[in-house]
């Protein structure tokens, strides 16, 4: 009994942790924010975090515990940090996750469904903004968001981790495989540094080609939405009706909308991009260049960690320099995923570096058996 009560005390104290930190950026957001609109929206957003904040802290008085002093989070910092060098919508994709993953884990205590809907909602909120705060968001829509969504597009943090993660990895098992085989540290060190190279490159042209076709097709869907609204700007109309409708919006108040949307051209075309192909016209998925430099860049930043210690060694302290290097470089990028999923440090960066070690022995050990038969 004793033990089941002291589980419930360490619960309702991570859970006033988070619902903290979650008060805390929020109100972060809202200090940055331009738009006073949704700035107000993160306002309430923090006060409702806050409520729930002091709900658990009720939940630990009535327990007897006294509440222990509040610190920020990492995770907080961090993004709190993008949110004031990036800019907001840089987290929202983000916090959609973890607001999900909140009212998932709040599910399963059993006695928080309330809050737990609330967080999903917060959740499917973010998801929301998180697309239309990339073209500027419509007035008449903004009190109707919460509990509607469309899906959210890709994060540029979870994009890096993962690029980076891929470099680590592939020239990790690269260099360990190499080594295997017994082969001079002179050559491992040439190998690394082409598996860099070619990663990198292979990486950036397929970012590159990837970009630059979806960019091409959003082109030439445009032109023919174009098209559409100079043809039959009624059936456009009633697309966004339908669109609005879905949404929650009446029908009368969607038909209004739409129509006021469908008086000018432009803006008409640009809301059809949005609403139907997910885009805004002038940014059409990004910089195809820039996405591939940037995918170079980051697969050379992991693939150059367990190469870094054959510039200066030779043999098995370059090897053992190498494994641990790799190791450390796992588990900061397993940890740094926890960004997304919630998950605990601990566990997410331990998984990584054991996966990653586990894929090197594997390669090390086929080095060693192709070694031996060609020796």
């Amino acid at each position: 009994m004793k033990e089941k009560m002291d589980r419930q005390i360490e619960q309702y104290i991570a859970n006033w942790r988070d619902e903290m930190n979650g008060a805390e950026l929020y109100r972060l957001m809202a200090k940055h924010e331009k738009d006073e609109r949704l700035s107000a929206i993160y306002q309430r957003l923090a006060a409702v975090e806050e409520g729930h904040a002091e709900t658990f802290k009720v939940r630990l008085q009535d327990l007897g515990i006294s509440i222990p002093p509040f610190r920020t989070s990492w995770r907080t910092r961090l993004l709190g940090w993008l949110v004031t060098r990036l800019g907001v919508e840089s987290v929202l994709p983000t916090l959609s996750t973890i607001e999900k993953n909140t009212s998932g884990a709040y599910l399963s205590q059993g006695e928080t469904g309330e809050i737990a809907a609330t967080e999903l909602s917060h959740a499917r909120l973010l998801r929301h903004l998180a697309v239309t705060t990339k073209g500027g968001m419509e007035g008449g829509m903004l009190a109707r968001i919460e509990g509607r969504h469309r899906a959210a597009g890709g994060n540029a943090l979870r994009a890096a981790v993962l690029g980076a993660s891929d470099g680590l990895l592939s020239n990790f098992g690269l260099l360990m495989g190499v080594a295997g085989a017994s082969v001079a540290s002179r050559s491992i060190l040439l190998t690394g540094i082409a598996g860099l190279f070619a990663g990198g490159i292979s990486m950036a042209l397929g970012e590159w080609i990837s970009v630059q076709s979806s960019r091409e097709l959003y082109e030439k869907q445009i032109r023919t939405e174009e098209a559409e609204v100079e043809a039959a700007p009624q059936e456009e109309i009633e697309e966004l009706v339908l669109i609005y409708e879905s949404r929650g919006l009446d029908e009368a108040a969607a038909r209004s909308f739409a129509t006021s949307i469908m008086s000018d051209k432009e803006s008409a075309i640009k809301t059809l991009a949005r609403e139907e192909l997910g885009v805004t016209p002038g940014e059409l998925g990004g910089s195809a260049w820039e996405a591939a430099f940037t995918s170079f860049l980051l697969f050379a930043l992991g693939a150059f960690i367990p190469l870094s210690p054959y510039l200066f060694l030779a043999g098995t302290p370059a090897i053992a320099a190498s494994a641990v290097l790799s190791g450390l470089g796992l588990f900061f990028l397993g940890a740094s995923i926890t960004l997304f999923t919630g998950k605990p440090v601990l566990y997410s960066g331990l998984r990584q570096m054991l996966i990653g070690f586990a894929a090197a022995a594997v390669t090390f050990l086929m080095g060693h058996i192709i070694g031996v038969s060609i020796a």
